[in-house]
C-alpha cells in the first residue's frame, strides 16, 4: 500500500461504516458514480474485491474487514485533531451513538430529547443495545458513549460513576405473598423461594444476581418465566402471581401509581454501579464532553427523584 491515495481511505471508511455505496456517497458528499470509481481504484491498488453484493447491500471481504480494523481509529483521531475546538449544539448536525441497556433509556432519553428540541434541533441520538460487548463497541468506535455496568480495566476506556442501580422485589398489589410478611414487614426466605419468579435475561440464561446470592447459601429459586425486555415487567406482574427482582427505575412509576408494591426481602442485594463510559480518543472532544455532561445531569436528577419517592439516600 505504498504511495496510496489517502482519499481512498476516507471513501473506504465511509463504505465500511454505512455498508452501502449510496449511503457512503451521501456521508462524504460525493456522487455515487464517484464512489464507485474510487472502489474500482481501491480494488486495483489493494488487489482484492473488497466488497461483494449481498441482497440489496454489500458485504466486506475478510481483507477489507482486517484493513478497516487498522485504519479506523487513526482516521477518527485525525478527524478529532483537525476538527474545530468548539462545539455549538444549536448548529451542529452531529449524530451520537450511545450504547445503553433498556432500563436506563427511560431515565435519560426523554430529558435528552427535550434538550435536543429546544437547544440542538439538528443533533440526532441513536441508541445501540449493549450487553457484554460494551468495551468492544467503544474500542472499535461503533459507539461514542455508553451507560452501563463496567468491571473492565482497559487503559483506553474512561469511566465516570453515574448512579447505583438499586434492585427491588415487586409483586402485584393483591399478591398472596403479601400475607406471608413477618412482623417486620419482611418476606421470609422460604416463602420467597417457593414463589414463581420472573426474570429479564438478555443472554437467554436463567441465572442472575439473585441466583448467585442464593447459590452461596446452597439455595435455588424457580425461574418460571424469562423475558428480554424490562418494559414488560409491570404489565406481566400486574396480571400474574409472578415475583420479580428488577432495577428500581423499571417499576418506579408502577409503584407510584399503586399498580405494584415493594416486597422487602430477608437478604441484601448490593446495588450495581452504573457508569458513563467513553474512549480516551474522545477525552477532549467538545461534543462528546457536552453529551457526557447532559447524561450525567439527567441521571443525577432522575436518581435523586427516585430516592425522594422511596425515602432513600441518593
Amino acid at each position: 500500500m505504498s504511495n496510496v491515495d489517502l482519499n481512498l481511505l476516507v471513501v473506504f471508511d465511509a463504505i465500511m461504516t454505512e455498508q452501502s455505496i449510496t449511503n457512503a456517497a451521501n456521508r462524504i458528499g460525493m456522487t455515487q458514480p464517484a464512489v464507485s470509481n474510487a472502489v474500482a481504484r481501491m480494488r486495483l491498488v489493494w488487489k482484492d474485491p473488497l466488497f461483494v453484493k449481498q441482497g440489496r447491500g454489500i458485504r466486506p471481504t475478510p481483507y477489507a474487514e482486517n484493513l478497516w480494523q487498522h485504519i479506523r481509529n487513526p482516521l477518527l483521531e485525525i478527524r478529532q485533531v483537525t476538527s474545530e475546538s468548539s462545539f455549538d449544539p444549536a448548529s451542529s448536525e452531529r449524530v451520537f451513538r450511545v450504547g445503553v441497556p433498556e432500563h436506563p433509556v427511560d431515565m435519560i432519553w426523554l430529558p435528552l430529547r427535550r434538550v435536543m428540541e429546544t437547544q440542538a434541533p439538528n443533533i440526532s441520538i441513536h441508541s445501540v443495545p449493549t450487553h457484554r460487548n460494551t468495551e468492544e463497541l467503544l474500542l472499535d468506535a461503533s459507539i461514542d458513549l455508553a451507560v452501563h455496568y463496567y468491571e473492565g480495566h482497559h487503559k483506553q476506556i474512561r469511566s465516570s460513576w453515574l448512579f447505583s442501580n438499586r434492585l427491588v422485589c415487586v409483586v402485584r398489589t393483591d399478591h398472596p405473598l403479601l400475607h406471608s410478611l413477618d412482623s417486620n414487614g419482611i418476606l421470609p426466605l422460604d416463602q420467597y423461594l417457593q414463589a414463581d419468579h420472573l426474570m429479564v435475561s438478555l443472554s437467554g440464561e436463567a441465572q442472575g444476581i439473585v441466583d448467585n446470592i442464593l447459590a452461596q447459601q446452597g439455595l435455588k429459586r424457580r425461574i418460571a418465566m424469562t423475558i428480554n425486555y424490562f418494559s414488560l415487567i409491570p404489565p406481566i406482574l400486574k396480571d400474574s402471581n409472578l415475583v420479580c427482582v428488577t432495577p428500581q427505575s423499571v417499576v418506579a412509576r408502577a409503584i407510584r401509581a399503586k399498580e405494584l408494591v415493594l416486597v422487602p426481602l430477608s437478604f441484601e442485594i448490593e446495588p450495581v454501579p452504573i457508569s458513563l463510559l467513553w474512549h480516551s480518543r474522545q477525552d477532549r472532544d467538545p461534543g462528546n464532553i457536552w453529551m457526557r455532561q447532559l447524561i450525567s445531569q439527567f441521571a443525577n436528577a432522575e436518581t435523586a427523584k427516585m430516592a425522594a419517592w422511596f425515602g432513600e439516600e441518593n
